[in-house]
């Protein structure tokens, strides 16, 4: 792989372990998806033409009624917050920073709640509503969100990910359903689901995000119910102005989507990287084996476990010394305190998993 733009910036190399992360941007383009972009961001079109017919080719592809592509899944919450907070209105839209609408609360559960690089309240807050928490950090029922309903209420948001509390929480289906019977909208956000046709089918509106799964350029899909995505749309002459995505991004995420129909769930490279992880079970202290992805996606990972005693080291302290390394090596580093890492290999390229391995084997065979 060329380093040359990384060295030109003082950049380090980076080893991408740990899944499609914001923090280390997300995903890798494929050069399809960079083509497109290329051939995109060097033609004129109309905007707002683009906006609609991207949309509703998005949509067809999602099994939406329709769909507006955004510059994130972040950006997709707070609009579609805005947007069932003021239900399409222009002058409530224009006048969301002074006048908020009665009507603004946003039913969510407690562990719901999360911090994903900024906190869901966050972007509710920004979308001019109130957030109004149920359930408590281990528990959240129907009954939690029926007796939160009222008056006031703008919609449900319901977040499915794997960064949510995952026991005793009522699936997605449910939320609808409560939903649907007390004429409240349903949002949820599934920013980095696999499964892409199934949300549209039990919500209104369902925010993706177009680099984690579907690995485009920066950017989000927000679809749904034809009246709501409308709803959406107004807020981009509001709020959305300051998060416009430029038309680069959309042709990027249209072919990002085509070839997200057409690939395999799990690549023949995927398999033999998590099967090569098992040289690593020759180390002192050191235990691995395949586990699926804790919010139940079809994404299997290699979970390198650390006995602390036997290897010399705990799991925190090798993955610190990983991360720390002249070439960063970034885990999926959740578990670290119960004394293990996972490895994802979805984002591996070229020599990053002898990269991983060799240096595994580095930092505990020099304890020994």
């Amino acid at each position: 792989m060329d380093r040359t733009l990384h060295a030109k910036y003082g950049l380090k190399r980076v080893v991408n372990a740990s899944g499609r992360m914001s923090i280390l941007g997300v995903s890798a383009p494929t050069d399809g998806v960079m083509a497109a972009m290329k051939t995109g961001g060097q033609s004129y079109v109309e905007m707002a033409d683009l906006a609609d017919k991207s949309g509703a080719y998005a949509a067809k592809l999602l099994n939406a009624e329709d769909a507006v592509i955004v510059n994130s899944a972040s950006s997709g919450i707070a609009m579609a917050v805005a947007a069932v907070v003021t239900r399409g209105d222009e002058r409530a839209s224009l006048k969301l920073h002074q006048e908020l609408p009665e009507r603004n609360e946003i039913v969510l559960f407690k562990g719901h709640n999360v911090q994903y690089g900024a906190p869901v309240e966050t972007m509710v807050a920004l979308g001019g509503g109130k957030l109004v928490e149920v359930g408590y950090a281990n528990e959240g029922r129907k009954a939690h969100l029926e007796m939160a309903l009222g008056a006031r209420t703008a919609a449900i948001l319901f977040v499915q990910s794997h960064h949510c509390v995952q026991k005793n929480m009522i699936k997605v289906e449910e939320a609808w359903e409560v939903a649907r019977r007390r004429g409240v909208p349903l949002i949820v956000d599934a920013a980095a689901e696999e499964d892409l046709r199934k949300y549209p089918a039990c919500s209104d509106l369902v925010i993706y995000s177009g680099s984690k799964a579907i690995e485009g350029p920066t950017s989000g899909i927000v679809a749904g119910k034809a009246d709501y995505v409308s709803w959406v749309k107004t807020q981009l002459h509001g709020i959305g102005r300051s998060m416009k995505v430029g038309k680069e991004s959309i042709f990027g995420l249209l072919r990002a989507l085509d070839e997200y129909f057409e690939k395999d769930d799990t690549s023949e490279q995927e398999r033999a990287a998590l099967a090569a992880l098992d040289a690593l079970g020759a180390l002192p202290g050191v235990g691995v084996r395949i586990v699926q992805d804790e919010a139940g996606r079809a994404i299997f990972r290699g979970r390198v476990n650390i006995d602390e005693a036997a290897a010399g080291l705990s799991a925190r302290a090798v993955n610190d010394a990983l991360r720390g390394g002249d070439i960063a090596v970034y885990t999926r580093d959740y578990g670290v305190a119960q004394g293990y890492f996972d490895i994802d290999p979805r984002s591996l390229q070229g020599d990053d998993l002898a990269v991983i391995i060799g240096r595994i084997q580095d930092i505990i065979g020099g304890k020994h």
